[in-house]
């Protein structure tokens, strides 16, 4: 028959030394530290919120002195850290299966858990698990969105869609590349272009509201086309600027074509 009690061996029973350093180690093990935790829920998702809380698991058992071991059960309503600086913040909340590291407050902080406001502890407990912060981030898969830096430089991935929302956006570079496997629209009352415009295919103008009419201040140069019909330009799809002639210039005759 076992007699083990708690933290306390038979063999810790031998002596007055071993029953005093098991009661210091038993004591000692009540003092909660740090440890790795698994999030059960998280009561932000994502959005545009305030600091939020999750109900975290300790993942490590708790064994007494015949080495039976005892599981945690979940601590509920612990603050966990949000990136933030005043108004400014990276929001990443927790999701359910993360592990991460919680650390546990020397008293209790309940109260400013309540008021965010210094105050006295909510009672006299000392190194409690009900006192704890999640700060998670450890020991978690292969992230699918994410920031990533390395020598190459900083690389963003987001399988859905990435948006930047702000009166201003500058991107300033030597060069600028955009690379679109379907389509780019820009949609904007002005659109501006200062710098020379190379256009390597068609263009092709929709009528609108402003019946998609164009101008152009300047002279208008086509040049030489490698196509059957050469650089020329053709208005309604039939006239040709570069071929037409003129009916009506006496008798039954036509003009020639435009010279050069």
């Amino acid at each position: 028959m076992s007699v083990d009690a708690g933290y306390q061996s038979f063999l810790d029973l031998l002596s007055d030394f071993e029953a005093m350093n098991t009661h210091i180690q038993s004591v000692v093990a009540r003092v909660a530290t740090a440890t790795l935790v698994q999030v059960q829920a998280c009561t932000n998702n994502g959005g545009l919120s305030q600091f939020g809380f999750v109900d975290i698991l300790p993942l490590v058992n708790i064994l007494n002195g015949a080495g039976i071991a005892t599981n945690h059960k979940i601590i509920y309503h612990v603050p966990y850290m949000r990136m933030q600086g005043g108004s400014n913040a990276i929001i990443m909340d927790p999701q359910k299966g993360d592990i991460g590291i919680a650390v546990f407050a020397s008293r209790d902080i309940s109260v400013v858990k309540a008021t965010q406001a210094q105050s006295n502890p909510g009672s006299r407990r000392l190194f409690d698990m009900a006192d704890a912060l999640y700060v998670g981030g450890l020991l978690n898969g292969v992230p699918s969105q994410y920031i990533r830096f390395s020598t190459d430089g900083i690389h963003i991935v987001s399988p859905t869609a990435i948006e930047f929302d702000a009166p201003d956006v500058k991107v300033v570079a030597p060069t600028v590349e955009i690379n679109a496997s379907t389509s780019v629209t820009v949609t904007t009352p002005t659109l501006t272009l200062n710098g020379n415009l190379q256009i390597n295919g068609t263009i092709t103008q929709a009528a609108g509201s402003g019946g998609g009419a164009a101008s152009l201040v300047g002279p208008l140069t086509v040049q030489q086309a490698i196509t059957s019909t050469g650089g020329d330009v053709v208005a309604n799809n039939t006239t040709h600027l570069h071929t037409h002639v003129h009916s009506g210039c006496g008798g039954t005759s036509n003009s020639g074509p435009p010279t050069t």
